[in-house]
């Protein structure tokens, strides 16, 4: 690029700094940009993202990146197919709506596997919940993280733009930044609604471990006065009580009994009050 392209030397330095924080501002005459995006793989994974640097003028547009990413293929794809653009910020307008088209496509992704985590959890399912909307959760917060400056940022170029960008590209950059709002603002409820489900969830989780606790408890009381009673009648020692009483077992049952009912009736009453 330093022999063969009239680049200023503020764009290389922006690429030895490697800052990966997004904006788009107006530089030494020309239009100089960090986007963030989404890594063209087969799979599709979109936790994992990748930096685009960008210099554009009235000329030409130049970007620079370590890794291909999947708006960069869609524009290259519609490049092959013969769409032609009346300037180079037309095509920094092309690449931002073909970013926001794949954070649609990953918003609606993820809300679909949102949908289907809240039936499975519904229909009280066995699933791995938890682990799915954690993963999801992450994802969509580091996206909007890394995507969330790139609005703001634009909007204050719009304010002074430079004076070689035509005025359809102002307002094509305006429409393509209202996009990226809508979407993000979608992202966001997003992820409020994967909150919420994990909070659903624990809920649920914690009930059930306190329906189960208090099952353990209740075995534990009612076994309490057979064990204390076994006990005593146990021990290899003289004077226990109708030892030689033909009839002394009924009325130790009732004893026994007496006492569990007893326990059970308070263990019961402790759950109401609380």
């Amino acid at each position: 690029m330093r022999t063969q392209l009239d680049l200023p030397e503020t764009f290389f330095d922006a690429l030895r700094e490697g800052s990966h924080s997004t904006r788009i501002e107006h530089a030494d005459g020309a239009l100089r940009a960090v986007v963030n995006d989404v890594m063209f793989n087969l799979e599709f994974i979109p936790s994992e993202i990748a930096t685009l640097w960008i210099h554009a003028d009235k000329r030409l547009i130049v970007t620079a990146g370590l890794k291909p990413l999947r708006s960069v293929e869609r524009l290259r794809a519609s490049v092959r197919e013969g769409e032609t653009f009346r300037s180079p910020a037309e095509l920094l307008v092309h690449l931002m709506r073909d970013q926001a088209d794949l954070l649609v496509q990953i918003v609606r992704r993820t809300g679909a596997d949102a949908d289907r985590i809240e039936d499975r959890f519904l229909s009280q399912r066995p699933t791995q919940n938890r682990l799915d909307l954690g993963a999801m959760r992450r994802t969509l917060t580091r996206l909007q993280r890394m995507l969330a400056p790139e609005p703001g940022a634009i909007f204050r170029l719009l304010a002074r733009p430079p004076r070689w960008l035509h005025a359809e590209d102002v307002q094509d950059l305006r429409e393509s930044t209202e996009e990226f709002s809508v979407v993000l603002s979608d992202v966001a409820g997003l992820i409020e609604r994967v909150r919420l489900l994990q909070e659903e969830i624990t809920s649920r989780l914690e009930e059930q471990n306190n329906r189960t606790l208090f099952t353990l408890t209740l075995v534990t009381v009612l076994a309490m006065p057979i064990n204390i009673v076994a006990g005593f009648f146990g021990m290899n020692v003289g004077g226990i009580p109708l030892a030689e009483n033909r009839h002394g077992f009924w009325p130790m049952v009732l004893l026994v009994a007496g006492f569990t009912g007893l326990a059970g009736w308070w263990a019961f009453r402790r759950r109401r009050e609380r």
